[in-house]
């Protein structure tokens, strides 16, 4: 599998293109809140700068990815790697974060088309994400519309902590 590396122009606000270590700072700047609020990911909320930028840069076919503004600041990163090894290895899953002041702009979508076409370049032949946030119904609603469908629901899977236990979503389309 080959890994797509071209930027894509999601508006004419902000573009999608793959992460550089140069833009770690900004990425952590996304992720922490996100991390920290425990609503929407299922990553431990004390997770450290480190391990958070450990996880996040992916090996090629995978890719951590960012959207930008004209200026280079970053609003948002996803990334991108295979679902599983071995026989599992042609499905892909993913993971965007959009920071808090971007929200309902379109950065969320911008980046789960980027992963799209990336993965599609790379060979994989189906994206899966393995835990939707129940509760996060922006997200539910925006993997709908770029053609996931929820698979199936594993009840009370999240630790929301507001709402106490929701379910996980597994969500998956064809590419």
């Amino acid at each position: 599998m080959k890994a797509a590396t071209d930027s894509i122009s999601a508006s004419g606000d902000f573009s999608v293109r793959p992460a550089t270590a140069a833009d770690w700072p900004g990425m952590w700047a996304v992720l922490e809140p996100v991390i920290r609020a425990g609503e929407t990911f299922t990553w431990d909320r004390d997770t450290t700068e480190e391990d958070a930028r450990n996880r996040w840069f992916k090996e090629a076919p995978g890719q951590a990815f960012v959207a930008v503004t004209s200026d280079g600041g970053v609003i948002g990163t996803g990334e991108l790697h295979p679902n599983q090894g071995g026989g599992g290895r042609h499905v892909a899953n993913a993971g965007y974060m959009v920071h808090r002041d971007h929200g309902g702009k379109g950065v969320a979508k911008a980046l789960c088309a980027y992963s799209l076409d990336t993965a599609r370049a790379a060979g994989f032949r189906a994206m899966q994400f393995n835990a939707v946030v129940a509760s996060n119904v922006r997200a539910v609603a925006a993997w709908q519309a770029m053609g996931f469908e929820v698979l199936g629901t594993v009840p009370e899977a999240f630790d929301h902590p507001t709402l106490g236990y929701v379910g996980l979503h597994v969500m998956h389309r064809k590419l």
